[in-house]
């Protein structure tokens, strides 16, 4: 795509003077489709089976207690998106309330995640069209990530229409899927009776002791990740506190309803330890119902969630960067807009990343690629603690200096916000203490080391040139940046 000059600049409301706007053109519709698409990926669809392998029956339980940390960090997420929009989200909110160093940190994590994330599923689509169509697995990855990077490319619109029908897809899926399995398992399909011995009948409700319940929810909590990209698209939507508020609390309950509803009928349909829901849970339990064809839907509905969170990291990946560029954290160049308002060269700079990612996945599918997945797995859990971080403090200078602004706000704060924060410090040592966790958790550090030093290098050089609202290099991390209104 050809780019534009960047237009005279026009100011964003709080930020540098010579920043371009983003464009406002997504809809509520789009909003709300992009909170559930951004939470329902392959990995309900497919990763589940792992969860119900470890935890048995009690997968639900695990889900329960997993959508309860994801739905309060939302609210929290939420309760400044409101106060303070910013197409930085938790990035920007980092920065104001902690310091530099935090917005930093975790933007540059974020977008290292995602950009990973790019080519993950692009890998897992290619899979997939494999069976269909006879390519090249790696030509079908770059023809999928063509794909959705043109997408982004041509406007925010196109990029909302996209989630819109994938996350339309899925969530058309899931509500079959509920229908059809509640008619089942209450003896109202034909053949069927009502039966949930399954529940109880092989070993247990948790066949493998309540511990497992906990070292499920380190595999659940990674499953409901990216439900917070609703956030960062609230910039550039119609209505942004509507929209969030919305997205942060309703959707988020139907989200958790989705996964928890859903696994609990797996688990009363199949024996959860039956070789059949490693492999694709959902197949199984569609299988013992007697739905014909089921196998090649439910690869359609896979490859759309794949489609899905793909393009959902290209958007959020570019927006990230775009944020640190604004306040000096990645190259200026970073911010041009094209003439639809879209940051192309941010895309661009994220996609590339995605296409190296893709060649990697093929040349050193086990060694470099691997690192890499590995390298990015535990930056969900230490963007929600400083998500949690932001709010305790943010939360207290809204209340000092503009509580009109806290029309959305945390339950039970700030008692609640800690039980929070305390849950995912817990889901870090189970990753410490899981075999096969412990590797993704400590590659994951080792990205958090990388990014620290590069901090400490580029505040060592005085290169940080802070917008308005960010403290000033010469200002000492330990001190909050000062509220600005947007």
């Amino acid at each position: 795509m050809s780019h534009s000059p960047t237009s005279p600049p026009t100011p964003r409301s709080g930020g540098q003077a010579d920043t371009p706007q983003l464009s406002r053109s997504l809809r509520n519709r789009h909003m709300s489709m992009i909170a559930i698409g951004g939470a329902i990926g392959a990995g309900l669809f497919v990763g589940s089976g792992s969860v119900i392998k470890t935890a048995g029956p009690a997968a639900i339980v695990s889900y329960c207690l997993a959508g309860a940390l994801v739905l309060c960090t939302m609210r929290m997420l939420g309760e400044m998106v409101v106060a303070k929009p910013s197409s930085g989200s938790f990035s920007d909110y980092a920065r104001t309330a902690i310091g530099p160093w935090a917005g930093f940190t975790i933007g540059w994590l974020y977008w290292y995640y995602y950009v990973i994330i790019v080519a993950v599923e692009a890998v897992a689509g290619a899979a997939i069209l494999h069976a269909w169509i006879d390519a090249p697995l790696w030509l079908l990855a770059m023809g999928l990530m063509f794909v959705m990077t043109a997408t982004n490319l041509l406007s925010v619109k196109s990029f909302g229409e996209f989630e819109f029908w994938f996350s339309s897809i899925k969530v058309a899926a899931i509500i079959a899927f509920l229908v059809v399995g509640t008619l089942f398992v209450v003896g109202a399909w034909p053949g069927a009776s009502f039966d949930f011995s399954n529940l109880t009948s092989h070993g247990g409700f948790a066949p493998n002791g309540f511990t497992s319940i906990f070292s499920a929810i380190v595999v659940v909590i990674f499953a409901f990740g990216g439900a917070e990209i609703v956030t960062i698209a609230a910039a550039e939507s119609k209505e942004p506190e509507r929209s969030v508020a919305r997205a942060t609390t309703g959707i988020i309950w139907r989200i958790i309803l989705f996964y928890v509803g859903s696994i609990f009928l797996v688990v009363t349909i199949v024996p959860w330890d039956g070789a059949e829901v490693l492999k694709s849970p959902y197949v199984a339990a569609l299988n013992t119902i007697g739905v014909d064809g089921i196998g090649t839907v439910m690869d359609i509905v896979i490859l759309t969630a794949v489609l899905s969170v793909l393009n959902s990291s290209v958007y959020v990946s570019s927006r990230m960067v775009f944020a640190l560029a604004e306040h000096g954290d990645a190259p200026r160049w970073l911010v041009a807009t094209n003439r639809r308002n879209v940051p192309a060269r941010a895309i661009l700079a994220g996609t590339a990343v995605g296409w190296i990612s893709v060649l990697l996945a093929y040349l050193s599918p086990d060694k470099v690629f691997t690192y890499l997945v590995n390298s990015s797995g535990a930056i969900a859990i230490f963007m929600y603690l400083l998500i949690g971080a932001s709010q305790l403090r943010m939360r207290r200078k809204l209340e000092r200096e503009a509580p009109e602004r806290l029309t959305l706000k945390m339950w039970l704060y700030p008692y609640l916000t800690w039980v929070v924060i305390l849950g995912f410090l817990g889901v870090l040592v189970a990753m410490a203490v899981i075999d096969d966790q412990r590797t993704q958790l400590f590659t994951s550090i080792g990205s958090l080391a990388v990014v620290l030093a590069a901090y400490g290098i580029r505040r060592a050089r005085g290169t940080h040139r802070p917008s308005a609202g960010t403290p000033s290099a010469s200002t000492p991390d330990t001190e909050p940046a000062a509220l600005t209104t947007h």
